[in-house]
């Protein structure tokens, strides 16, 4: 029996003792290696022609399930396997790799021919992640290449070679692009691109090394961006070097250092990509690309300033599938959705969505779009900007430079036929009017306001000399909201409230209580970057517009008044939504005191 027969032997013998496997799924394996080794060999030689098929991938291969019936996963096997050995294992985080001390200790053929990804250097210790036991030949190639002494960690193929694709591809591209501006000759590489309106951004596999270094440098940025789930990528000249950030679940991480030098060239290619004037360096600039990854849709707005050190690009990341929420899908519990929806179906009138930016009140709006969108309407949008392009609807992008300003735009929408306008922002006496009177003859309108709470929308209102009167016949309601991080499902655990938590949430502190209040929070993992909190949700305050606050509205009193009027009639604030989740075990306390400005003492 060779050395891979006799690793998967004993591989899947730890699988069936762990109860992963039975003990005829792992002869079936053992019978069937030879063939399902072939076919992996196949399919990933066109790639990598000397590629080893590890013992894992031809489990993975078989196609087999767990005892419960549930798809196996690589890392439950690695897991299990390193558990059994007694070795330590690791799930590589890509944000907290040291590129430096990944190109500078292998090369990258050595590094994916052996599957070895350095990942810290303590004293003379050098941690290195592999995906085989096998340290005894491992130390012997190493013996002569390495400073360090080596400690190794098992850890999945998949996320090793994904990892050293990443790494030594776009350190390459961006040394390479360096040198190159160094003497001065790739300007003329710069002064190409692809000008259409969707461009192609390759997967990790499809970059060719002989292409140009600073276009094979932005294509690795991208696929990295959106496999981390970016929401942005910050590009930001400093005086020595160029810092590339990356805000996953609203908390900026910074992933790179880039040598001054190609700072300019890869904001020129991005500027290229977004049809913008790669010359302006003095003026802001704003411009978009349309994208696909991994057959999604992905719009980047791209935005350009002028700062101490040079040109600062901020490249915000619009997933489709993440705007475009069903209306069940954006965090409104059944009471919330069902005033919503009563809103919605109301087809004429006006709608206030009002919050901080970066709260989502773009993905609610486009939500209710979408929700209202059929043959048989006319919807009609006016932005600042676009944020997603659509087909479904009539998308105005206001430019006030030319005098198309919000106002100006709503005024030639209306001799438009429309049915439903959404207008971005309402930033002025002349708009709110004309929201209103929109809202009086006939169409529904949609659009947003920065308030602290929904009833503060409605005073807003007025105080842009709004008329009462007129407001309260059109206004259907308002719904404020904040976005909140979420507990992340891999590392959930639950714990009684403590005396603290209770005091925040101005509950009267006492022991006993506590005990029996239990929340949920994270403990940290390697999913969630060892923050607890993974993905976003809304928290909403819905007031709904009924007799009785029409009648105050009419009569203009103050948002308090209101507000007290709405809570009485149903509706539940941020705070008590906010408390709502935290119960349900979605959310943190601590994202409850964030968001809400609670006091910690």
């Amino acid at each position: 029996m060779d050395s891979h027969a006799a690793q998967l032997t004993d591989l899947l013998q730890i699988l069936v003792t762990e109860g992963i496997l039975s003990e005829p799924q792992a002869q079936t394996i053992r019978i069937r290696q030879g063939a399902i080794r072939a076919l992996i060999r196949n399919e990933k030689q066109h790639h990598a022609p000397r590629y080893e098929v590890s013992a894992v991938e031809i489990i993975l291969g078989s196609g087999s399930t767990d005892a419960q019936g549930a798809p196996l996963e690589e890392e439950r096997i690695m897991a299990a396997w390193a558990r059994i050995i007694d070795i330590p294992y690791v799930r590589i985080d890509p944000l907290r790799l040291d590129a430096k001390l990944i190109t500078e200790s292998f090369s990258h053929a050595f590094a994916r021919n052996n599957v070895l990804l350095p990942l810290s250097v303590q004293g003379d210790e050098l941690t290195l992640a592999t995906d085989k036991p096998n340290f005894e030949a491992l130390r012997s190639t190493l013996r002569a290449s390495l400073r360090h002494r080596p400690k190794f960690v098992l850890a999945s193929k998949t996320s090793i070679l994904r990892s050293i694709s990443e790494v030594y591809g776009f350190r390459t591209s961006v040394t390479a692009a360096a040198s190159e501006q160094a003497s001065a000759t790739t300007q003329a590489q710069l002064a190409l691109g692809n000008l259409e309106q969707l461009v192609s951004v390759r997967q990790l596999e499809e970059i060719d090394a002989s292409d140009s270094h600073i276009i094979n440098a932005v294509d690795y940025l991208l696929n990295y961006a959106f496999t981390q789930r970016a929401s942005d990528i910050h590009l930001e000249p400093r005086r020595e070097q160029s810092v590339v950030r990356l805000r996953i679940d609203g908390v900026l991480h910074e992933v790179h250092k880039l040598p001054i030098l190609v700072h300019a060239p890869i904001l020129s290619r991005f500027k290229m990509l977004a049809r913008m004037d790669i010359a302006e360096k003095r003026r802001p600039q704003d411009g978009r690309i349309k994208t696909e990854f991994q057959g999604q849709e992905v719009e980047l707005r791209v935005s350009t300033m002028p700062v101490a050190f040079g040109e600062k690009m901020v490249i915000r990341i619009f997933d489709a599938s993440k705007l475009y929420h069903g209306l069940d899908g954006i965090g409104m519990n059944a009471s919330e959705l069902a005033k919503f929806q009563r809103m919605l179906a109301a087809r004429t009138g006006l709608i206030l969505v009002t919050g901080p930016t970066g709260s989502g009140k773009t993905t609610t709006l486009y939500s209710a779009l979408r929700a209202l969108h059929s043959q048989n309407v006319n919807i009609t949008t006016i932005e600042d900007p676009v944020e997603m392009v659509n087909d479904a609807f009539n998308q105005v992008q206001v430019h006030p430079k030319i005098g198309l300003d919000f106002s100006a735009a709503l005024r030639t929408v209306l001799r438009q036929d429309p049915d439903i306008i959404m207008v971005g922002e309402i930033r002025d006496e002349e708009t709110a009017h004309m929201a209103v009177q929109a809202a009086l003859t006939g169409h529904l309108v949609l659009t947003t306001l920065h308030t602290n709470d929904a009833a503060s929308a409605i005073t807003r209102l007025l105080d842009l000399q709004v008329a009462p009167f007129l407001l309260s016949s059109c206004l259907l309601g308002c719904i404020a909201q904040r976005l909140v991080r979420k507990i992340c499902p891999k590392c959930r655990t639950d714990q009684p409230l403590s005396e603290d938590g209770m005091r925040m949430l101005g509950m009267r502190a006492s022991a006993s209580q506590s005990e029996q209040l239990i929340v949920s929070e994270g403990s940290g993992c390697l999913d969630c970057r060892k923050t607890g909190v993974y993905g976003q949700i809304g928290i909403f305050e819905v007031l709904e517009v009924n007799a009785n606050l029409r009648r105050l509205i009419h009569d203009g009193v103050n948002a308090e008044h209101i507000k007290r009027a709405a809570c009485a009639d149903g509706m539940d604030t941020l705070f008590e939504s906010a408390l709502s989740k935290l119960g349900a075990g979605i959310i943190p306390l601590g994202e409850v005191v964030r968001v809400l400005g609670l006091s910690e003492k």
